[in-house]
């Protein structure tokens, strides 16, 4: 696929659409350069790890290592031929080539999942596997292959010392004790063994591994971890010794952090300059309906569990202080006026915390910020609620986004808000955004 490109820009760039100085090098110094190519992109491809079995991963990841790959090696190229002084050798036509490799190459082994994917879901290039240890995680790890045929995984059965032999998950068959696997080995041929221990059952681990690698098989591990650690968990190396980080927060990344806030700052400024006519139209509005205050300050956890002053425009009667601090806003609530209720229907009452987002109390984009009570209500009967203030609470998150909020599931939205506090990115900061601006400001559970 790379020598066609190749060979197909070079055909754009100097016969078909020749430049000026195109005849300047010779049809073979141009296709001299294949040399150093092919092999440097097979290098780059096998380093990101391209030439791994594609059973699990997604075509989209794929796409994007087959990106990061040529974009590597295309600043590579045009690094050498500054690095040796070559200005004759056509730039325009390196372009073109690494744009129509990408092409070439997503579409090429995208054909090759296609077809495996056929092949496996017909009863063919299919691994088989047996599982050691019944848990949760077999369960689960059940459960996909199921529900994923084209990975073409079979299941050939269950070894347990506590579950009965003959018992049966998902048509799956508990073959017998643990110790019974060397025999398993024997009649079966098998490509993979997992161990899928619960954790009760850790102390027979070194055992079962030693056995496991006697017999030659491939051997996975599949930890029974998910209510202690429910994440992703990422490994440091301590002088040999592995240390396992129960979450994965990006931003902790000081790089990731200053290029948020930057993105803040100026993404604040900007709203606040465009939103200008808007903010003062409603302080006029809010003032002329009952005199009383345009701006409601109200107490909310934010980065670290410290409590900051929260904005937005009054949307209330004027209430006595303290009264709306342990209160929801229900259906119809007689407090909210007239033009209260246009606010929030709009989200237009949330404009002024782009001053907290300014000062860093907040950022654009975030789990959304709550009132003390509630928290210490939520940390003790919601699962890893406290987790959302290990980053700055945003005006708009993926939990809002999806749909949650107002008068909503706290528990999906904490899953929502832990899965972008996990998985964050810059490109997944300006997805949020989008979305929020094409879908996000009508809020139907806003009361």
């Amino acid at each position: 696929m790379t020598v066609i490109s190749y060979i197909l820009a070079w055909y754009l760039r100097i016969i078909l659409f020749p430049q000026k100085r195109a005849g300047v090098l010779l049809r073979e110094t141009y296709f001299s350069a294949l040399y150093f190519i092919v092999p440097g992109n097979l290098l780059i491809y096998s380093l990101l790890n391209l030439y791994k079995s594609k059973r699990y991963s997604s075509a989209w990841k794929e796409v994007y290592d087959v990106v990061k790959s040529n974009v590597i090696s295309l600043l590579i190229f045009l690094g050498i031929l500054y690095l040796v002084n070559q200005p004759f050798f056509s730039r325009s036509m390196i372009f073109v080539f690494y744009f129509i490799d990408c092409i070439f190459m997503v579409l090429m082994r995208n054909a090759v999942r296609i077809v495996l994917r056929s092949i496996r879901r017909r009863g063919y290039n299919l691994k088989h596997i047996v599982l050691v240890g019944y848990s949760r995680a077999t369960e689960e790890y059940i459960d996909r292959l199921t529900a994923n045929p084209q990975w073409g995984y079979v299941v050939n059965g269950i070894l347990d010392d506590k579950i009965p032999e003959g018992t049966l998950y998902r048509g799956v068959k508990v073959l017998g004790p643990i110790d019974s696997l060397e025999n398993v080995l024997k009649e079966n041929d098998l490509d993979e063994i997992a161990i899928t221990l619960s954790l009760s059952d850790y102390n027979m681990l070194e055992d079962i591994v030693g056995q496991c690698e006697k017999s030659g098989v491939h051997t996975k591990f599949i930890p029974d971890y998910n209510s202690v650690i429910p994440s992703r968990p990422y490994t440091e190396d301590l002088s040999g010794l592995p240390v396992i980080n129960i979450r994965r927060v990006p931003l902790t990344n000081t790089v990731n952090w200053i290029i948020k806030r930057i993105v803040d700052i100026c993404g604040s400024l900007l709203a606040i300059i465009l939103f200008s006519p808007i903010m003062v139209i409603a302080s006029v509005a809010i003032k002329l309906q009952d005199g009383g205050p345009v701006i409601f300050k109200q107490e909310r956890v934010g980065l670290h569990n410290k409590t900051f002053q929260m904005y937005k425009f009054r949307t209330m009667i004027i209430q006595k202080e303290g009264e709306e601090k342990t209160a929801w806003t229900v259906k119809d609530d007689p407090r909210v006026t007239g033009f209260g209720k246009f606010l929030r229907r709009t989200s237009l009452d949330e404009v002024p915390q782009f001053f907290n987002i300014l000062k860093g109390d907040m950022s654009l984009i975030g789990p959304r910020p709550e009132r003390p009570y509630f928290v210490e209500q939520y940390k003790e009967v919601v699962p890893r609620y406290m987790i959302k203030h290990q980053v700055r609470p945003g005006l708009t998150g993926w939990a809002q986004v999806k749909g949650y909020r107002g008068d909503t599931s706290i528990r999906k939205r904490i899953e929502l808000d832990i899965y972008y506090i996990e998985n964050w990115t810059l490109g997944f900061d300006i997805k949020i955004l989008f979305m929020t601006v094409f879908s996000g400001f009508i809020n139907k559970n806003a009361y």
